[in-house]
């Protein structure tokens, strides 16, 4: 599909110049195998709100790779909180994976840090340390699924200010919804369902800015 190669390369430039390239290696073999629906709802979003607006959305593969990559850095550390290496495995791949989740998180806030989505994509990330709080405390497995449902909301609010749109209360709920379930699968993201129920919850208001181009819109 057009728009998953499209976000898997703007993710995989954003850290093409990792070292060691082994490093390197491991990170885009990991989006090789990545579930692309926070990126491709990212650009589906941009697309429905583009129809109300017109607006050109400057950068949007690179807002959709920075929502992605934020994903894979979360979704990585979840794993290894559940599976431990540095208990009951190889400590040695943990210590990398740890590493490497912590630059894909990284550099999905470098992407996104001067858009209007960045403050939704760092409570996205307080959130999730939250619930991973709780989780070890109460043993709550539900918690882990909010971690989708957040994403998936950023990359609706991502994908809707590239286009010059205020992200509504509807819209962050429906997007929300989206992730029941789990992900949904990125055809159905494009979808004509889901590209009306976005146009139909967008706000018509451009976002407020500080004057400055984001830092990911070239």
């Amino acid at each position: 599909m057009e728009e998953v190669a499209a976000v898997r390369r703007a993710a995989v430039a954003a850290v093409d110049d990792i070292e060691p390239g082994q490093l390197r290696d491991r990170i885009t073999s990991r989006l090789d195998d990545a579930a692309f629906a926070p990126g491709v709802l990212t650009l589906a979003s941009a697309d429905a709100a583009r129809d109300r607006t017109a607006e050109p959305g400057d950068g949007l593969t690179d807002r959709a790779a920075g929502v992605q990559l934020i994903y894979e850095g979360l979704s990585l550390t979840r794993t290894l909180a559940h599976d431990d290496p540095w208990e009951h495995g190889d400590r040695d791949a943990g210590d990398l994976d740890i590493l490497i989740a912590d630059i894909l998180v990284s550099r999905g806030f470098y992407l996104l840090a001067r858009t209007e989505a960045a403050d939704d994509a760092v409570q996205v990330v307080r959130s999730f340390g939250s619930d991973q709080t709780v989780l070890r405390s109460t043993g709550d497995e539900g918690l882990d699924a909010n971690l989708e449902t957040d994403v998936l909301e950023l990359a609706a609010v991502a994908g809707v200010t590239a286009a010059g749109v205020t992200p509504t209360a509807g819209l962050r709920e429906y997007a929300a919804t989206l992730a029941d379930g789990g992900f949904p699968e990125n055809a159905a993201l494009l979808g004509e369902e889901v590209r009306a129920t976005v146009a139909a919850r967008v706000g018509v208001d451009p976002p407020a800015t500080d004057g400055t181009e984001a830092a990911a819109d070239h």
